[in-house]
Formats: C-alpha cells, sequence, structure tokens
C-alpha cells in the first residue's frame, strides 16, 4: 500500500507583496519586524496564532530571562532599543513587577503579566508601521535561482503565497530553514535536545506566608522524593510571584516521550502527547504545592500555558556558530549585534543543569556576532533569528532565551534594511554600517 496519496494540481493565491517578510512572532520576530518597518521599509510579520510574543504568552512564560548581566556583580541591562521600549510599554498597561533575582541570585530575571505583554506587542509593531497578519500557518517556500521567492501559508482564508525580497525566519523551529533547503541541524531527541515545559500560573496564594517559597520548595520536593513519594517530572521547581504576590508563576514539569527522550516539537503526534502530558504533570506538581507549602492552602490555578514551550529543535549553520565556550568564556566579536547575559540553562533529564561563566568574577555577558544570523549556504536574501540561529546544542542553551532574541532580532530587521537599500545579500551587509544603525537605535552592543 502507498504511504502517499496524489493532490491535483492546483494555481494558489498570490496574497501580497512586501520588502521583507518576517515569520513568527516571538521576542525574535517582534524585534525585526518593527526594525524593518521603522527604517521605513514594507514589512509583515506572519504568525500562526492570534497575537504576539511566542513562548512568552503561547508558552505561558511570563518571564523574560537574559535582558540582565551579571558584569563583575552588578546587574545591568544590557538588551535595550526594541526590547526596552517594549517594556516601558508593558509597565505603561500596569504589567511589570520589579527585576528579580534567580539562579542562587546570581542573575536577573523581569516577570510580567501576559496579556499587558500581548497588547503591548500588538503596539509596539504596528507603531513602527509593520503589518501583522495572524492565524496564518506557514506550510512551505518558493525558491528561485538561489533566491527565496515567496512562503505558502493556510488559513481560514485558503491557502495562498506572500512573496518578499528579503526574509528573517523568526520561527524558532527553523521552518524556512527546512524548507528552503538552507544548513542547518537538529538537536538529536536520544542524546542532546533540550527537554520542553508546560507553564501553569496559581492564583490565590497568600504571598506573606508563602514568603520566599522559590528556595523551600526545590528541598521540600527532594525530602519528599527521599522520604519515598514518585519523583517528579523534574527536580529544581521553578516558582515566583507574578506582578501581585496572590499570583505565581510555576516552571515545573518536563515533557518526555514513552521511551525517555524529549518532546520534539516538529512531530505533530509527539506534541500532542506533550500538552496532554504537560496538563497532568501541571495537575501533578500543583497538588504537591498546594498540599504542602504555607500560603498555598486555597491557592488554584489560574491558567495553564496555551501551548507547551518548546526549547530547541532546527538551529541553523551559519557563518559562525556561537558556542557553550564562547558563552562561557564571554566572548567578543568585531561584529557583535547585541549582548546575552544568561547563563548555560540545559534542561536534561529529570533535572536542571545551570553553568556560568568562567572565573571568579567574569564580565558576565558575550556578545553576538551577525555572523550567526546569516546562512553558510542557501538563499541570499534569507537571515535567521531567534532560538534557531545558529548555535551549537550548548551555546543554544543559553542565548535560546528572551533577551538576547529580542537583540538578535533587531539586528535581523536593520540588516534587512541595509540589504535592500544595497541591493545586495544579507552575508554582505557591513558590519560596520550595521553595528552604527543598531546603536543608533539604543541597542547595547559592548560595554
Amino acid at each position: 500500500m502507498s504511504t502517499f496519496v496524489e493532490e491535483p494540481a492546483r494555481r494558489t493565491a498570490l496574497l501580497g507583496e512586501w520588502e521583507v517578510i518576517v515569520l513568527g512572532g516571538g521576542p525574535s520576530g517582534v524585534a525585526a519586524a518593527t526594525a524593518a518597518a521603522r527604517a521605513g521599509r514594507d514589512t509583515l510579520l506572519v504568525e500562526k496564532g492570534g497575537y504576539l510574543g511566542g513562548a512568552g504568552t503561547g508558552g505561558g512564560l511570563s518571564t523574560f530571562c537574559g535582558m540582565f548581566s551579571n558584569v563583575h556583580g552588578e546587574h545591568v541591562l544590557t538588551v535595550r532599543g526594541h526590547a526596552t521600549e517594549l517594556l516601558e510599554r508593558i509597565d505603561r498597561l500596569g504589567g511589570l513587577r520589579a527585576p528579580h533575582l534567580s539562579f542562587g541570585d546570581r542573575i536577573q530575571a523581569q516577570a510580567y503579566d501576559i496579556p499587558a505583554y500581548r497588547s503591548a506587542a500588538d503596539e509596539h509593531v504596528l507603531s513602527a508601521g509593520a503589518t501583522l497578519l495572524y492565524h496564518a500557518f506557514a506550510v512551505g517556500a518558493l525558491v528561485d535561482d538561489g533566491r527565496l521567492d515567496g512562503v505558502v501559508v493556510e488559513s481560514k482564508s485558503g491557502r495562498g503565497v506572500l512573496r518578499a525580497q528579503v526574509f528573517i525566519d523568526c520561527s524558532g523551529d527553523g521552518d524556512l530553514l527546512q524548507w528552503t533547503g538552507a544548513g542547518h541541524e537538529k538537536a538529536d531527541p536520544s542524546t542532546d535536545m533540550l527537554f520542553p515545559s508546560t507553564m501553569f500560573r496559581i492564583n490565590a496564594v497568600d504571598g506573606k506566608r508563602a514568603g520566599p517559597a522559590w528556595k523551600t520548595l526545590p528541598r521540600m520536593m527532594d525530602e519528599a522524593v527521599a522520604a519515598g513519594r514518585p519523583r517528579f517530572p523534574r527536580r529544581g521547581a521553578i516558582v515566583r510571584p507574578q506582578r501581585d504576590d496572590l499570583e505565581w508563576r510555576a516552571n515545573a514539569t518536563q515533557l518526555r516521550n514513552p521511551d525517555g527522550t524529549p518532546v520534539d516539537g516538529t512531530d505533530v503526534w509527539q506534541l500532542t502527547h506533550g500538552e496532554v502530558q504537560g496538563r497532568a504533570q501541571a495537575q501533578e506538581v500543583f497538588g504537591f504545592i498546594r498540599d504542602n507549602v504555607p500560603g498555598f492552602e486555597k491557592s488554584y490555578i489560574v491558567d495553564i500555558g496555551p501551548e507547551i514551550g518548546i526549547r530547541e529543535t532546527r538551529r541553523l549553520i551559519g557563518r559562525y556558530i556561537l558556542t557553550e565556550d564562547d558563552v562561557r568564556s564571554c566572548a567578543r566579536f568585531d561584529d557583535s549585534i547585541g549582548l546575552n547575559g544568561w547563563p548555560v540553562e540545559a534542561h536534561v533529564d529529570g533535572d536542571l543543569d545551570i553553568r556560568w561563566p568562567y572565573g571568579d568574577d567574569p564580565v558576565g555577558y558575550n556578545q553576538l556576532p551577525y555572523r550567526m544570523l546569516v546562512p553558510a549556504s542557501g538563499p541570499a536574501n534569507l537571515l535567521v533569528a531567534g532560538r534557531c540561529a545558529s548555535m551549537t546544542h550548548g551555546g543554544q542553551s543559553a542565548a535560546r532565551v528572551s533577551g538576547p532574541c529580542f537583540a538578535m532580532g533587531q539586528a535581523a530587521g536593520t540588516a534587512a534594511h541595509l540589504a535592500l537599500k544595497d541591493q545586495g545579500a544579507v552575508a554582505d551587509v557591513d558590519a560596520a554600517e550595521l553595528r552604527t544603525e543598531l546603536e543608533s537605535e539604543d541597542a547595547c552592543l559592548t560595554l
């Protein structure tokens, strides 16, 4: 029996043409579309859901990581530019809590209210002059003579093609990489793929009685397992208050297949399994928290992330591949387009492994080179930003978080503008000119 069926040939409608198309509305996509549009380019941002934010909204993450760096013991905001403008918009909607310390008080992170982020992101992108297309699921690409000519989308309106002169893949899973044949690799679930999670939020918490529960809960969970309780989905559960102490977020699940491998975000059957498993794990861990942690006695789950949070699938093979050693040695690059201060955060089987920069007094951040956004092989008009940019497994375990993704996206959108201005390939963009443009938009490229 054949494993394929033949579909009848059909003509596909051309839905429009733009100068720049950005695929994916996570942090990198929001920044890329905003940067390209502000530079005067006719820009379209295509998102499969009905809102922006990526895992930060659809995945229920509710925390920006990697915005700050621990620079010789001082916590410094090192991802600026469009990202800080977005924070200001969220703050005006009352959606920010003061930054808090994480991982043994070694690094700062920024909690936010998810509805405020969604609204602020709409405003941020549209005020720049970009066009949004929601509920459009990209399913393919058209390549002609070494250039990406169009992306094929499906929606309630049917099938159509979106054309542009420059494309930016901010899909997270590197969908355009896959469809165009650009050089890329995919994490191996049996050896080095990061485990996904399902986030959930807890309401009706007595914050005063809960105190620093983020410090006591992991110990309580370890003690329970040592006393004979079946192991939790993972060690090191993270709980923190949101904007108000009555609502807390929980990052405490880990999604795996029956054979123990991580759920693969590019496999629809595994994604389905992961969604069901994640909700079950959330209820299990919450039950323990409610029954054992002071201040949570009357609490309840107010929300479970609508989508599981995928950390790693495909990664570009670019003109430079950012490594774990680059992150931990606080590497510098002549073509720096932004900074990453987040440590290596490896979600390994049943645990969380944090690996910090080398030395007793590190500078606390690494630079991100423009070359990690540029394919080593593939269409000459394709840039890649976000967690599917050019990184090794170890490098991606750090630079996949929100802060560096914002930085990569702003650089990619600006580079698309410069490539169009010079009528050249994205690989030929002058790094010095790109850096000047980024600095004029208040991006932080070094300290």
